[in-house]
């Protein structure tokens, strides 16, 4: 269980807020399609963990920003999405979520990065495929939602590759308590120069031997996705036993998919397909799981079975990416 320096619930209140959420909590899992069962996870990881982050509203005057980091497959959504649950029904608190996914640029703007800067900038994820700026105004304006106030949430469309039209956007009526943000590279650092000389994979040595994508990637780091990340007050990441289970889970996510491909249009990838995509984002995903254990304010630590076995709690010395 959430070691108890974290939140202030008695195992009675625990249990309490378990069985008032839980029908909704596991009709969310129903519907994700979890292949888990989660509820003795809910005892001991989500409401326990609902309550710490709900602790970090008191006190101040605006939402706080919770980021949420994992790998491809880990479970980002997943989290994000029961513990809105946990937080809405069982502490009465507003809660907004939204995935750093939901900013990607378009394609006709990752198209001409492309053709200015390198090829492999088509491809959506890395930092440099994102629009920062629209990222900071969202977070600024769910940050200072008043009562009865609507803010959009943009949506992108993986069937197309492409940001969805505004009629499909979301839309998130103040007052906002917390806002869960979630994504593979959230809170990502940049690397020292000297590491970006060797290549991690096939894809580095042969589509980017003169380092062009990888410094590129680099530097968007070191400037407008460290201000972004700045807006983060509280910091969670899903560490993942290593990249085996990148490609293990997000397979599974492809299968998944697949269910319903007929009905939404995506295309699934197939194993050299995904295996391709997932090296656009191995560089970064290694170092984070090098480096972030021991600077995020909570590590929840997933096992081969994608179930949470360990909790870390770090002691915040400062706020921010500094």
């Amino acid at each position: 269980m959430l070691a108890t320096t974290m939140h202030n619930l008695t195992d009675d209140e625990i249990h309490g807020i378990a069985d008032k959420v839980r029908p909704s909590f596991l009709a969310g899992t129903k519907q994700m399609m979890i292949d888990n069962d989660l509820e003795q996870a809910l005892i001991d990881i989500y409401v326990p963990l609902a309550a710490s982050l709900v602790q970090q509203t008191e006190d101040h005057h605006s939402s706080r920003v919770i980021g949420i980091n994992g790998a491809q497959g880990s479970g980002k959504t997943t989290l994000c999405t029961l513990l809105k649950v946990v937080i809405e029904e069982g502490f009465a608190k507003r809660v907004a979520a939204f995935s750093i996914d939901d900013i990607y640029l378009t394609h006709a703007e990752r198209k001409t990065l492309a053709k200015e800067i390198h090829p492999l900038l088509e491809t959506r994820g890395v930092p440099g495929t994102h629009d920062v700026t629209l990222g900071l105004d969202l977070l600024a304006g769910l940050r200072e939602l008043k009562s009865g106030q609507t803010i959009s949430i943009p949506l992108f469309d993986k069937a197309i590759d492409d940001r969805s039209a505004e009629e499909n956007f979301r839309q998130v009526t103040g007052p906002i308590d917390l806002v869960l943000f979630e994504g593979w590279c959230v809170g990502v650092k940049a690397q020292r120069e000297e590491a970006l000389a060797i290549a991690v994979n096939s894809l580095e040595r042969l589509e980017d031997p003169d380092q062009i994508w990888r410094s590129y990637v680099n530097k968007q780091l070191q400037k407008g996705y460290k201000e972004l990340f700045n807006q983060i007050d509280f910091l969670v990441m899903l560490k993942i036993p290593g990249m085996t289970s990148v490609m293990e889970w997000r397979s599974k996510q492809e299968s998944k998919l697949g269910r319903t491909s007929a009905q939404s249009g995506r295309k699934i990838m197939n194993a050299a397909e995904l295996q391709r995509f997932i090296m656009h984002y191995e560089r970064l995903t290694r170092a984070t799981l090098t480096e972030m254990p021991d600077r995020a304010d909570l590590v929840l630590e997933l096992d081969e079975k994608h179930l949470i076995s360990g909790v870390k709690i770090n002691k915040r010395t400062h706020k921010g990416m500094a």
